[in-house]
């Protein structure tokens, strides 16, 4: 890992298409903006990692099909559809 000191209003470059700017600190807080290409996908890793255990967790999560337990029952309700033909 590099480690980099960096004050307000200096940047860092990845590759040719991506800048980091330290925008402020404010106490324990650090603000920073991140210039990079539409297709470059940026994610809060704590955010990141909380979706993919979340995920997991589903995926070991048995499926439960009411319709065939009987669990829930509901007949089909006709939509009522507009006359768009009626000019009345």
């Amino acid at each position: 890992m590099l480690v980099l000191s960096r004050k307000k209003g200096e940047k860092l470059a990845i590759g040719p298409n991506i800048t980091i700017e330290i925008l402020g600190v404010e106490g324990d807080r650090v603000r920073v903006g991140i210039d990079a290409p539409k297709e470059v996908r940026i994610f809060r890793k704590e955010l990141l990692e909380e979706t993919i255990d979340i995920n997991k967790t589903a995926l070991s999560t048995p499926v439960v099909d009411f319709f065939a337990s009987g669990g829930i029952k509901q007949e089909a309700q006709p939509v009522a559809q507009p006359n768009v033909f009626n000019k009345e």
